[in-house]
């Protein structure tokens, strides 16, 4: 990892960008958060040993607020977003996909949120470009997100039960007080590759965190073809499984929470179970297909739904586009 310098001045907040072969969008996001509107920044871009000159490009930038860490190897996006919490300086730390934007006013209107609310994390809502470059549409409708000033860990906990009919929070892209993410120990979980966001809010909620919610749509979400396309797997499932009973040991939920959890755990097998279904079905292996019916009835519900639509529906509960 290469070394970097930091600013001696705090400032409000430091861009965390994990950068993997994003030459092609890398820019517009560094430029979209240097055009932020009354605060003071900084841009740590983390360079994930890509190959196509993303990490040169960042080093060659004039503008002093953009940092560079060079991973020594790639070790995901998990590790490389943690190696930027640990060099950020901002009171604040946003987490910025490196294909995507945010609008200039965004950081200006969370923090003044945070501070009406006293509050140590901060969520808005999220415009979406669609694939075809048009008019972007909120993901969340403006009233819903009005009708809750705080967000709950039980709330944002049953919004992330897959194949549920709310809608999923686990997108939003919060900002943080460093200091409480310090104070408390938290970051991301390296071992999930699907869902490392997810659990990082839920830990910042259970440790205690206000959380205000800001109506508004601050951060752009860019559709794009084949951007982070991964395919869903069983062990993917299994991780988050093992995320959640580490996160159940670690901190203690109230009933409504913990309702929410049983649902969110029992939806986590259920897909996990499904998926395997479906790699049957595939392999048309009628041993494999029975034996999977049999030891988990619970799966052969999804199939009332087209698999198409079902499968579409669990790669968005747990983030996967």
């Amino acid at each position: 990892m290469t070394a970097i310098s930091a600013p001696t001045v705090m400032l409000d907040v430091t861009f965390v960008i994990a950068a993997y072969n994003a030459a092609d969008t890398l820019a517009d996001a560094i430029a979209s958060a240097l055009a932020q509107e009354g605060v003071s920044l900084e841009v740590i871009v983390v360079d994930d040993c890509s190959t196509d000159g993303t990490r040169e490009m960042v080093a060659d930038y004039s503008d002093s607020r953009v940092r560079l860490i060079a991973q020594a190897i790639n070790g995901g996006p998990a590790a490389a977003r943690n190696a930027g919490f640990s060099a950020a300086t901002g009171r604040w730390i946003a987490v910025l996909d490196a294909d995507d934007t945010i609008h200039p006013h965004r950081l200006r209107t969370m923090i003044d949120r945070a501070k009406a609310a006293d509050a140590q994390v901060v969520v808005d809502n999220i415009d979406v470009v669609p694939l075809d470059g048009g008019a972007p549409e909120p993901m969340f409708p403006r009233e819903e997100l009005q009708k809750r000033p705080l967000m709950t860990l039980a709330e944002f906990i049953r919004s992330n039960v897959i194949f549920g009919s709310t809608f999923n929070f686990g997108y939003m892209k919060p900002i943080f007080e460093r200091i409480f993410l310090l104070e408390h120990g938290l970051r991301f979980d390296e071992t999930l590759r699907i869902g490392e966001d997810y659990a990082l809010l839920a830990a910042a909620l259970a440790s205690g965190a206000r959380c205000a919610v800001e109506p508004s749509a601050g951060y752009v979400y860019h559709l794009r073809h084949g951007s982070i396309s991964r395919i869903l797997k069983p062990h993917h499932l299994h991780a988050m499984l093992e995320a959640d009973e580490t996160f159940l040991q670690r901190y203690r939920l109230d009933a409504d929470a913990m309702a929410a959890q049983k649902l969110r755990t029992r939806s986590i097998r259920e897909a996990a179970s499904f998926i395997t279904l479906i790699d049957e079905i595939k392999k048309r292996s009628v041993g494999g297909i029975l034996k999977t019916a049999i030891g988990h009835p619970q799966a052969l519900k999804h199939l009332r739904m087209p698999i198409a639509v079902r499968m579409r529906r669990l790669a968005k509960a747990v983030g996967v586009h």
